[in-house]
């Protein structure tokens, strides 16, 4: 009988603390016959955080449902209450929450009593840095060592740019946390983006909420745009022209309650899973589908996916059921403008590909090598242990398939989605694959292996 062996058991819910040691060490799975049934996806990473942000320095009190009661979400919730917002937190489970937040305005901010510690998140360190730089006080942004190694010139130039007083650790002509950020009056400024990113373009929006005058932001390819339309909700004043964003400073921002979808890119490694697994239907439900982030419904589509949504409906962003059935997959080219939208899901697309027929293409993915790990090297490595064709020349990866993969002994790096896909690479090899150092998944979904175990 095919069965998927998990980790052990948490002895408590995963709640933040700054270097607490997890128990679960690795994952080991072996091939299923099927994925049946219907299944509930964690709330979405990305708008648990800016939630949390907007709400804080927002006037009145924000009732927020469905929050993501992840490592990294919890970091952003830790940062604000260190700075004075009262955060409390409702009807709850291990894996999500309510929030009721009593927002202090947009300079209500309070100096925190000690350095700001934020784990393994860099959505919270790039976007925060963007809110600090308006503030009347220094604060002091550290992270986990692998936080510690990524980049973040791409934040402080524009920020300096702007008036902020920024200093970090600087080595071959890049800035690396831990981040100094002492507050400063700000001036706009209309920047353009060198690369396609939601997180440096969210962070000089942020921030030109503080300046006096329109701030604009212009970037090569579109971004996921829930940082916008959040400054929308709350009331700030957003206007969008093409690849251009543009806000304008010192609103009044009104707090207003927010339900938060599940989140499509942990919805996107069962996706892969019911397409790959033979004889297989599964139902995710209330997923989000904002268009900056259905990339890999699209890419999926095209490779010959069998995905349908239904009961679609606006409940501040778009959300529907996805209906997936197994599928044979045919090799695509996915080109450079559409890896903004699907950057997070790439590394399961990643496994797919290995078993769709012929080459699959993927074209600038050279910021899959600034995330937790170097996710081109992490899945070649994992991927290639398993037996796929997979390699890469400069920002292109090449994967020929179909590959019948075995298992294997396999690292995630310490990433927690190179470790969940490699998870899903398991279910369809042969034999046992074992994935280690799988505690980086607390960091984004932390029920994932009682999902693959209900599967």
């Amino acid at each position: 009988m095919h069965k998927l062996r998990g980790v052990r058991k948490l002895k408590t819910d995963p709640v933040l603390l700054t270097q607490q040691k997890i128990s679960m060490k690795k994952i080991i799975v072996t091939p299923l016959k099927h994925i049946r049934g219907t299944i509930e996806i964690p709330p979405d990473k990305s708008i648990s955080h800016r939630a949390v942000m907007l709400a804080s320095i927002s006037n009145g009190t924000t009732r927020i449902k469905n929050f993501l009661k992840a490592q990294d979400c919890l970091q952003t919730v830790n940062a604000f209450k260190a700075m004075g917002v009262e955060i409390n937190e409702k009807a709850k489970s291990s894996v999500a929450c309510d929030l009721e937040i009593i927002g202090k305005g947009l300079r209500g901010l309070e100096k925190p009593k000690q350095k700001l510690f934020l784990g393994n998140s860099g959505t919270t360190m790039r976007l925060l840095s963007g809110i600090l730089t308006g503030q009347n006080f220094e604060t002091s942004l550290s992270g986990d060592e692998s936080l510690s190694n990524r980049p973040m010139k791409r934040i402080v130039e524009p920020l300096c740019m702007m008036g902020a007083k920024i200093s970090g650790k600087s080595s071959n002509s890049e800035i690396y946390p831990p981040l100094v950020i002492d507050g400063a009056k700000l001036t706009p400024i209309d920047y353009r983006t060198k690369v396609a990113s939601a997180q440096v373009k969210s962070c000089i929006l942020l921030a030109g909420l503080y300046a006096d005058g329109i701030t604009t932001v212009a970037e090569p390819f579109k971004s996921r745009d829930h940082t916008e339309k959040m400054l929308d909700t709350f009331g700030a004043e957003v206007n969008i022209e093409g690849l251009s964003v543009s806000v304008a400073g010192n609103p009044k921002l009104n707090s207003h309650d927010l339900l938060i979808p599940s989140d499509i890119s942990s919805a996107a490694f069962f996706l892969v899973a019911s397409l790959l697994v033979p004889n297989s239907s599964l139902t995710i439900k209330a997923v989000g589908i904002n268009p900056t982030r259905s990339g890999a419904l699209e890419i999926l589509k095209r490779m010959g996916a069998k995905i349908e949504l239904r009961n679609e409906k606006d409940e501040f962003e778009p959300i529907a059921d996805l209906y997936v059935d197994s599928s044979p997959l045919k090799a695509i080219t996915i080109e450079r403008d559409l890896i903004p939208q699907v950057i997070d899901e790439l590394p399961v697309i990643m496994v797919a590909a290995t078993q769709a027929e012929g080459t699959t293409q993927i074209k600038g993915a050279s910021e899959l090598r600034v995330k937790e790990t170097d996710r081109i090297s992490s899945m070649s490595a994992g991927l290639g242990k398993m037996g796929a064709d997979i390699r890469f020349k400069a920002d292109t990866i090449f994967i020929k398939g179909p590959t019948k993969l075995k298992g294997a002994k396999v690292s995630s790096f310490k990433d927690h989605r190179t470790a969940m896909s490699l998870a899903i690479a398991g279910l369809c090899a042969e034999g046992e694959t074992v994935i280690e150092d799988t505690e980086c998944i607390l960091t984004s979904f932390s029920n994932f292996e009682e999902i693959l175990k209900s599967l």
